[in-house]
């Protein structure tokens, strides 16, 4: 562009700055602490390939503000990389007849052009890509260490399963009961499976939500949801001809206990099939399970499903009046939600209410609104509300609220029960069988059991000399050199672990690792996480953070448990007590994230 011509040639003045501005460093950032610092967030791409409108709306975002404030003065950092691992490169891989690695690598190449030309303020020096051993080799370290203190366990766990990718799903990949991936119907199956036990946290991940006030209302309704804590009891119901063994129960409404008249246990509970066995019912309550792992897991849950049960053959009793209650598998209770057994108050309860009238149970009204009689024989929906105890022996005439903590303390007294606290969050379950993904650094020995890698083995490299066939299941399992190891505990035979982690888990942790992208003996530097992290009024986290509603309860809720756990494990600078991931002083954009 001359000095006399007017017209805005943007291929030339774009490329003309752009190579200015790389010449000269201008976003490259480093800690500067006489400049108040800026850190400035977008959540970091999946590398698909080539960049769309919902990318350029989202980084646009971050560029904006990111430069605004380096006009202002502040020292920001103002970083990017790349979300790598996950299915659909896998995917990608199969229908292209190429590696995963090599499909991946290359978009980000793709991409990176198509960033720069537009001229977003980046510090590529801080650049990171998941799916590259210098990144995932520490969240193999960190997984060791969460191990150790116990917040990592395997367990037999009911999952999606899709049967014709042999992969386990995540709930959101699971779309109108089938696979995101192939559209088979999705089962549910047991298997050992990895966990991080994020419910430690649940007490502190949901206090914090009171905590965070720079965030928008409706990601911590959410979050508050998700997390779920109910205050009730625990109650237990004996087994009739089953000396010593009980149904466990929670309820957040001990005070309709006296009108509880069914028991409902989860048709994959263990019990179906135990109690049931040897009775005309095992073969009825056999198949009913089979039919009810077909079930989409989601619909279960919801009110306008149609609940369905199968009746086990065997009775328990109910402990603060001796009734003989029938125990019912039913599709509406699951095994991995509560104690996977609900005591069944139909008068009191909406789905005990549809299930009984369904297969004619009995009914009983033990709270009665004020100036009102119910009456179970013309009732058209079940009593949901507080009000005055009936039929309920001595309790009967209280309110619901002081007949809660009564019935409570009388329960205590008896050893059947005591008060509790529930939260309908359940534990991270990280473990996917597929290949394209980090390594879990864990070992299979016959003779010593589960055994951890050691830490100066690490990382655990992914191996490349795979074949993809299409027809599900981790080509990992066919490495023998990847498979069959040396027990670092007895010199023995044993199997290195074919699963690999949940993409979340790098999504947990990758605003941590910017602060010292190129750290070659650690995940990421305590004084530049101090700097970058730490505000003056006591907060620690980003400044602004731009992304979509979608992640607003998983993405966002297990960063918040990552960088708890971190914490714990001494991986944050000192004075890091309440590590919030996004600063409550200052607030972040909510917007539909790019795919």
């Amino acid at each position: 562009m001359t000095a006399t011509q007017t017209v805005y040639e943007p291929k030339f003045i774009e490329s003309k700055w752009q190579e200015i501005w790389e010449k000269q460093n201008t976003f490259h950032a480093t800690e500067d602490t006489s400049k108040k610092k800026f850190y400035c967030l977008e959540m970091f791409p999946y590398p698909s390939g080539r960049i769309h409108m919902g990318h350029v709306r989202n980084y646009s975002i971050g560029d904006a503000i990111a430069r605004f404030k380096k006009m202002r003065g502040f020292n920001v950092l103002h970083p990017i990389g790349w979300d790598s691992f996950g299915m659909p490169a896998e995917n990608a891989a199969i229908e292209r007849k190429t590696h995963p690695a090599q499909w991946t690598l290359s978009n980000i190449e793709a991409m990176k052009v198509q960033f720069k030309k537009m001229g977003f303020s980046y510090d590529w020096d801080r650049e990171v890509a998941t799916c590259l051993p210098d990144y995932y080799r520490w969240e193999q370290k960190i997984f060791l260490e969460m191990y150790e203190k116990g917040l990592v366990y395997k367990k037999k766990s009911f999952v999606n399963w899709c049967p014709k990718c042999e992969t386990v799903l995540a709930n959101e990949q699971v779309e109108d009961a089938g696979c995101w991936r192939c559209s088979s119907l999705v089962e549910q199956k047991p298997l050992e499976q990895w966990f991080f036990k994020i419910t430690a946290y649940a007490q502190e991940l949901l206090d914090d939500t009171y905590k965070l006030a720079g965030w928008p209302e409706r990601v911590l309704t959410m979050q508050r949801e998700w997390i779920g804590k109910s205050e009730g009891s625990e109650i237990d119901f004996e087994i009739e001809g089953h000396a010593g063994q009980k149904i466990k129960v929670f309820t957040t409404r001990p005070d309709t206990l006296f009108g509880a008249t069914f028991m409902s246990i989860a048709a994959e509970h263990p019990l179906a099939l135990q109690l049931s066995k040897g009775t005309e019912q095992e073969r009825l309550v056999k198949s009913f399970a089979e039919k009810v792992a077909k079930m989409d897991r989601a619909q279960r849950l919801t009110q306008d499903y149609e609940k369905e049960g199968v009746f086990t053959g065997a009775y328990c009793l109910n402990p603060v009046n001796g009734r003989r209650m029938p125990i019912y598998a039913a599709n509406f209770v699951l095994a991995d939600y509560g104690t996977g057994a609900v005591m069944a108050v139909p008068a009191h309860d909406q789905r005990d209410f549809d299930f009984s009238k369904k297969y004619k149970l009995p009914m009983e009204v033990v709270i009665q609104p004020a100036g009102e009689k119910l009456d179970p024989l013309t009732m058209k929906a079940a009593f949901v509300e507080t009000g005055l105890l009936v039929n309920s022996g001595s309790f009967s005439g209280m309110g619901s609220e002081m007949a809660k903590k009564e019935i409570v303390k009388h329960l205590e007294g008896k050893g059947l029960g005591k008060g509790t606290v529930n939260f309908k969050l359940r534990d991270w379950g990280i473990s996917r069988q597929r290949y394209w993904g980090t390594p879990i650094p864990m070992i299979q020995c016959s003779h010593c059991g589960i055994v951890p890698v050691s830490e100066n083995e690490l990382p655990v490299l992914l191996p490349t000399d795979v074949e993809f066939t299409g027809k599900g299941g981790s080509p990992l399992k066919q490495i023998k050199s990847f498979v069959e190891v040396t027990c670092p505990k007895c010199q023995g035979a044993a199997r290195r672990e074919t699963d690999t982690m949940d993409t979340f888990v790098e999504s947990s942790w990758y605003f941590l690792r910017y602060t010292s992208a190129k750290k070659n003996n650690g995940a990421f530097d305590k004084e530049a996480v101090k700097y970058w992290f730490q505000n003056p009024d006591g907060t620690f986290g980003v400044d602004q953070y731009i992304g979509g509603i979608e992640h607003a309860v998983l993405h966002l809720l297990y960063s918040r448990f990552f960088t708890k756990a971190l914490r714990d494990l001494g991986y944050l600078p000192e004075g890091c007590e309440n590590p919030l991931v996004i600063s409550s002083r200052r607030g972040w954009s909510l917007k539909m994230a790019p795919r």
